[in-house]
C-alpha cells in the first residue's frame, strides 16, 4: 500500500527537529569542508585567479596581495622576498596569508582593484583594501606589514607591560607613550600615522619609569626613536592642532641621513630642509659636528635637518656645487624633492673647527631673517657628464667599443659589414641621455613598473 503526500508529511511533522538540522550538516559538510580546505594557511604564497579571489579575502582576516606582470623586474625581485615572508606572517598572533595574482592575465580583476603599476600591493583587513608602500626586503616587509593590524592605541597598565611594548616594538618605528593621557586624546591620530608609529597609554607606572623616559608631571607624551636613541617629552596644550605637529615632527630623527629612502618618506612633510653636507660620514671630526646639529635640530623643529656625505654622494654634492675641494661641512635650506631652488645665507655658508654651535644659530638667524641667496641646483654640463658613470659607459660604447671592433677586424683583414649588431649598438647609443644631478640619491621609475 502506497503512502500518500499527506502521510509523508505528517511523518516529518513529527521527526524531532535538531535531527533535521543535523542531517542537513551531514548533507553540507562536504561542500563546506571544500570551501573552508581551498586555502591553507601553510606558508606559502597562495596563487589566485578570477575564481577565488574574492573567496580569499572572505576567508581570511588579513591576507597580503601582489598583482604583479610576468615582464616587471621589480615583480621578479619581489618573488622571493614573499617567498620568505610568508611563512613569518603566517604564523604571528594575527596570521597574515600572502598572495600574488598575475594582473596582466586577470585584466578585470586588476581593474576591479585599481592596479595602475607593478607590482601593486595591498593589505586586506576584513575585506578593505589598504595599498602598501613600505620596504620588500623580507625581513622589513614582514614588520611593516605587521604594523598594520596592530591596535591603533596599546593600553599599558604596569611597568612590565612598557617595558614589554617597547621590546616588541622593535627598532623600525617610533614610539609614543601617552603617560597619563587619555586614550581619546591620541585616538584619532593614532589611526591617522598607524603605518609609521606605535602609540600607547600607560596608566600606572613608578617614579623609576618617569627617570628613564625623562619627564616629571603628567600629562606627558614620550616620542622616543629606539634606533636613534633618541626621545623628547611633550607637555601640551594637547589640542589637536599642536599635539598633530609634534607627532609629525617626531616620526623623524633629530637629524637625517639624505638618502634615496629618505627623501621618499619627506614628500607629504611641508617643511623644509636644513641640509647640511659633510666631508666623509664615517669621519670622526664630522660625527662630531653632527652632534652639535642635533642641539639646533631639537630647538628648531620646523624644519628638517639633514645630512649627506659628499665623499659617499659626490654627484649630489655638486648639484649644490659642492664637492672635495669645498670648505665643509657646508649648510643650505632645500625644499627637496624635485625643488629646483635653494638657498645659503650670506657669511655662514661654510663652518670652521671654532665655535660650530655659535655658527649654526648665527646661520639660522639669518635664513630667519631672510638674509639669503637664492641660488638653482646645476644641471650636468657636457664635462661633468663625461666624468660621470653614466658619462664613462656612454664613452665605452661610443669609443671604445667600435674601436676594438676596428682593430679586431684590421687583425683579421675582415672586410667591413653593416651587421645587425652595429644597428643595435647605434640605437642603444643614442637612446642615452645626460640626466640631472639631483637625481643622484634617486633612481627613475617607469609609470608601469615601481
Amino acid at each position: 500500500m502506497h503512502s500518500s503526500p499527506l502521510t509523508i508529511y505528517s511523518s516529518f511533522s513529527h521527526f524531532p527537529l535538531y535531527l533535521l538540522f543535523l542531517l542537513s550538516i551531514i548533507l553540507l559538510s562536504p561542500w563546506i569542508g571544500a570551501s573552508e580546505n581551498q586555502f591553507k594557511l601553510d606558508g606559502k604564497v597562495l596563487e589566485l585567479d578570477e575564481s577565488n579571489l574574492d573567496a580569499a579575502i572572505s576567508n581570511f582576516d588579513y591576507i597580503f596581495i601582489e598583482f604583479y606582470a610576468m615582464w616587471c623586474g621589480h615583480c621578479k625581485d619581489l618573488e622571493p622576498e614573499l617567498d620568505k615572508a610568508a611563512p613569518i606572517l603566517a604564523g604571528l598572533k594575527k596570521p597574515i596569508a600572502v598572495a600574488k595574482v598575475d594582473a596582466i592575465k586577470y585584466k578585470k580583476l586588476a581593474k576591479k582593484h585599481e592596479v595602475d603599476r607593478y607590482p601593486t600591493l595591498k593589505i586586506f583587513m576584513h575585506g578593505v583594501p589598504t595599498e602598501y608602500f613600505g620596504p620588500r626586503k623580507a625581513d622589513l616587509l614582514v614588520k611593516h606589514v605587521a604594523k598594520y593590524i596592530a591596535p591603533d592605541v596599546a593600553l599599558l597598565s604596569s611597568d612590565s607591560a612598557i617595558r614589554d611594548f617597547i621590546k616588541e616594538a622593535g627598532t623600525n618605528f617610533p614610539i609614543f607613550i601617552g603617560f597619563g593621557l587619555n586614550e581619546a586624546m591620541i585616538a584619532n591620530l593614532a589611526v591617522k600615522y598607524k603605518t609609521k608609529a606605535w602609540f600607547s597609554v600607560a596608566k600606572d607606572f613608578s617614579d623609576d619609569i618617569m627617570t628613564i623616559y625623562d619627564f616629571d608631571k603628567v600629562p606627558a607624551l614620550a616620542a622616543i626613536h629606539p634606533v636613534y636613541d633618541e626621545h623628547s617629552t611633550f607637555y601640551g596644550p594637547f589640542e589637536d592642532k599642536f599635539l598633530e605637529d609634534y607627532i609629525k615632527q617626531s616620526l623623524l630623527p633629530l637629524i637625517l641621513h639624505i638618502s634615496e629612502e629618505s627623501l621618499k618618506s619627506l614628500k607629504d612633510d611641508q617643511r623644509k630642509i636644513l641640509l647640511t653636507l659633510i666631508r666623509d660620514e664615517a669621519d670622526e671630526k664630522s660625527k662630531g659636528f653632527l652632534e652639535v646639529l642635533k642641539a639646533s635640530a631639537s630647538a628648531n623643529r620646523d624644519l628638517i635637518f639633514g645630512y649627506v656625505g659628499v665623499k659617499q654622494s659626490e654627484d649630489f654634492a655638486e648639484s649644490f656645487e659642492v664637492n672635495m675641494e669645498t670648505q665643509l661641512p657646508k649648510m643650505i635650506v632645500w625644499d627637496g624633492g624635485d625643488a629646483e631652488d635653494y638657498y645659503t645665507v650670506n657669511g655662514s655658508e661654510t663652518i670652521d673647527g671654532t665655535d660650530m654651535g655659535t655658527q649654526v644659530s648665527r646661520f639660522l638667524e639669518g635664513y630667519r631673517e631672510g638674509n639669503v641667496i637664492q641660488k638653482r641646483i646645476v644641471r650636468l654640463t657636457l664635462m661633468s657628464f663625461i666624468t660621470s658613470q653614466l658619462g664613462m659607459i656612454a664613452l665605452v660604447l661610443v669609443v671604445v667599443v667600435p674601436l676594438s671592433s676596428l682593430i679586431l677586424k684590421m687583425i683579421n683583414k675582415e672586410p667591413w659589414t653593416d651587421g645587425i649588431r652595429d644597428k643595435a649598438n647605434a640605437g642603444r647609443i643614442s637612446s642615452i641621455k645626460p640626466v640631472p644631478e639631483t637625481r643622484g640619491l634617486r633612481q627613475a621609475t617607469s609609470l608601469k613598473e615601481d
